[in-house]
């Protein structure tokens, strides 16, 4: 068993409720995300969000990103617990949105910018990133010269110029092969390799992937009353520890016989949410 320490809470989401033309979306869902310290490793955090279609993820992505207003309740994020707002949370959604006009040196400079850093600091700080995330060879490219992995990558290191240890990411499963999932899970597991604080929340319906590369599985749904009806506002209705369960940082984690009797736990409940 891999040794790890929990320390201090990270991000914390207190009571949030979220109404649309007074339609519960997510109701009451409270939940915390603390620091895993290894002493072999720098080791951050990775959240699976997992919840089918149609739940509320979507609605909760954009309230964890300081994105959205919660009807009632706050997100708390950093060592200092201040309430999230938009530019503190990097995203990234399933499009990877970059300007293709720039290169993806430019892309970088302009949110270096938007955090205050100007000229040779903002290209300083660029080139840090892009070497951290093995793309400083191509800085003078434009997005779409890029495989689809390395505008990922990209993606990713735009975001963290602004937020620093945040990052939430919005079906990165979506659509990709097994191999390109594979290669996103390895992306993320380096990623959070990268700082003890880095922090990632992955939305996805991805049961699998979302398994192999997170330490942490937090299941979405609603509750149903006495009779079995459905009461309207997402919640969490599970949480998976995977670091406990001897399910988190290890290779081929899929195949062992423990991981594929939750991911069958978890499909069954999928029905029921």
């Amino acid at each position: 068993m891999i040794q790890y320490e929990v320390r201090q809470t990270l991000v914390s989401v207190k009571n949030v409720s979220v109404l649309i033309d007074e339609r519960p979306i997510v109701r009451d869902l409270s939940m915390e995300i603390k620091n895993i310290h290894r002493t072999d490793v720098a080791q951050g955090q990775v959240i699976a969000l997992l919840g089918p279609s149609g739940i509320g993820k979507t609605t909760l992505f954009r309230v964890l990103a300081g994105l959205s207003e919660p009807t009632s309740g706050e997100v708390l994020v950093g060592d200092d617990q201040k309430p999230v707002e938009a530019g503190m949370v990097g995203v990234v959604f399933q499009q990877y949105r970059l300007f293709e006009h720039r290169t993806v040196l430019g892309n970088l400079v302009v949110a270096a910018n938007r955090v205050g850093l100007r000229g040779h600091k903002a290209e300083k700080r660029s080139m840090e990133l892009l070497d951290r995330f093995g793309l400083e060879g191509l800085h003078r490219r434009y997005p779409a010269q890029l495989s689809g992995g390395q505008r990922q990558r990209v993606a990713i290191a735009q975001q963290f110029i602004c937020s620093h240890y945040f990052l939430l990411m919005d079906e990165p499963f979506s659509g990709l092969d097994p191999l390109a999932v594979d290669r996103v899970c390895k992306l993320v597991n380096e990623v959070a390799q990268a700082d003890e604080l880095n922090t990632i929340i992955i939305v996805t319906h991805n049961i699998e992937a979302g398994l192999k590369v997170a330490d942490t599985v937090l299941l979405l749904g609603r509750d149903r009353d006495e009779k079995g009806a459905i009461i309207p506002g997402a919640r969490i209705q599970a949480t998976y520890d995977l670091a406990k369960m001897g399910l988190a940082w290890r290779e081929n984690v899929d195949t062992l016989p423990e991981f594929l009797e939750l991911e069958r736990e978890i499909r069954a409940k999928f029905r029921d949410l």
